[in-house]
Order: C-alpha cells, then sequence, then structure tokens
C-alpha cells in the first residue's frame, strides 16, 4: 500500500501505551514515531485492515485516525532526521 498517518488520543485513564506502540511497530517494515501521539507506517496495509489491528488494544472511548499520506504533501517543522525518514518511506 505505502505509508499510513495513524494518530490517536487514548481517553481511559491507565491506557497501556506500550501494546499500542508494539502493535503500530509490527504493522510494516519501517516506522516513524517523533509526535507523541502520532506515527507514520511504512506498510502493505490498508487503513481498514491498521484498524482492525489496532482495535485489539484499543478501548472503545479512544479515538483513532489512519490516512494514506504521499510525500508531495507534506510540509511542519520537523528536525532533519524526521524529514530524511519520510522522503525515503513515504
Amino acid at each position: 500500500m505505502g505509508a499510513l498517518l495513524i494518530t490517536y488520543d487514548l481517553n481511559k485513564p491507565g491506557q497501556n501505551y506500550e501494546a499500542l506502540y508494539d502493535k503500530i511497530k509490527g504493522l510494516g517494515s519501517s516506522w516513524w514515531h517523533y509526535l507523541d501521539s502520532t506515527w507514520i507506517v511504512d506498510t502493505h496495509l490498508s487503513p481498514a485492515d491498521t484498524r482492525e489491528q489496532l482495535r485489539t488494544v484499543l478501548d472503545a472511548s479512544d479515538s483513532l485516525l489512519i490516512l494514506n499520506i504521499t510525500n508531495d504533501a507534506s510540509d511542519g517543522w520537523l528536525e532533519q532526521d524526521a524529514w530524511n525518514w519520510i522522503k525515503e518511506h513515504v
């Protein structure tokens, strides 16, 4: 598929972030995580398949957004190593 942007709000107190992090890291060949609740994953999975994978470690009160992304639609303020990863994987 390509690169997916995954962002979330975990709303339940005491949420297990490590289980979510491990699940996201296992979604694809490479991942990027420079911002607190935002990941980019280089994966063959669709957004719907990714949602189903992450559903197992999220609570019903949590929020989740998954988007296909392209390099020509990126901009912002990040460290150079973040842009290097994005340029290589997106």
